[in-house]
């Protein structure tokens, strides 16, 4: 079955090329400037656009541009997500080696200490197992230190989101999208009621 915006069962060619002409025109499209294109008359134009539901193919064909770019757009993010996590993974796996060694190494030196008969140098096997015990924690993806982080973001939205937003709450390319700000409650007046002073 054709899409609605596709050439319809019974539709002419020259319906259709007047169609096509009529939804290629954007926003800016009318009967009396597809005429003029088509060297066809209004009248029949009338016709065809009735007969053929013209409105409602225009619709349906900015719907199906909206699900197509909603695909892309969600199709894009999945990738970024799967790179991501790949890239995440190599330096999981590089940085738990990291800590096995630096573990293996400590225990190495605490054995030839013991076996030596020596005083061990605590304080740098203590740094040597501290590092190497954050470095396990942070391949397992979990935190080395615990702080309270208290933090402001600010930012911009990106052009994928930004054209997102615009299809879904309609706006064209060039409106602008304004940051909402709170609305500041009238004064109270001297008696208590609110109101203009």
């Amino acid at each position: 079955m054709p899409l609605m915006f596709e050439q319809q069962p019974r539709e002419s060619n020259k319906a259709f090329a007047a169609f096509k002409t009529y939804l290629d025109m954007g926003p800016e499209r009318s009967l009396e400037a597809v005429a003029q294109k088509q060297s066809k008359s209004k009248q029949l134009l009338k016709r065809w656009s009735a007969k053929f539901d013209w409105q409602a193919r225009v619709k349906n064909h900015a719907e199906h541009l909206a699900e197509v770019e909603r695909t892309a757009i969600e199709s894009a993010a999945v990738e970024k997500a799967v790179e991501w996590h790949r890239t995440h993974e190599a330096i999981r796996r590089e940085v738990w080696w990291e800590a096995e060694e630096t573990i293996a190494m400590v225990r190495q030196a605490r054995a030839q200490w013991i076996k030596s008969g020596r005083t061990p140098g605590w304080e740098g096997m203590a740094r040597m197992l501290d590092l190497g015990i954050k470095l396990r924690l942070l391949a397992g993806g979990m935190p080395g230190e615990v702080k309270e982080v208290h933090q402001h973001v600010t930012g911009t939205v990106s052009v994928e989101w930004e054209q997102a937003i615009r299809k879904a709450y309609g706006l064209p390319d060039d409106a602008p999208i304004v940051e909402v700000e709170p609305v500041t409650p009238p004064a109270k007046l001297e008696d208590g009621k609110g109101g203009k002073p």
